[in-house]
């Protein structure tokens, strides 16, 4: 492994996810295009713009989403 401390644990989680969000949305976003070529050009450029303006966005907004995500839940009791 690459021996990250775990305090970053949230900078690797918000990589992580939102690599793997803008890659299945850029693929589905890319399927009308015509030629598996063309397709996977596309596919590639849009999975690159999209993690670029989402690894930020996930960045910054996951202690927020993590906090509401607290307040609307509760914990199980034994």
């Amino acid at each position: 492994m690459l021996g990250i401390p775990r305090r970053y644990s949230h900078f690797v989680f918000g990589v992580i996810q939102s690599g793997l969000t803008s890659l299945i949305a850029a693929g589905i976003a890319s399927l009308p295009a015509e030629g598996a070529m063309l397709f996977i050009r596309h596919w590639m450029v849009s999975w690159l713009l999209a993690w670029a303006a989402m690894l930020p966005l996930v960045l910054l907004a996951a202690p927020a989403i993590r906090a509401v995500a607290l307040l609307l839940t509760r914990e199980e009791r034994a």
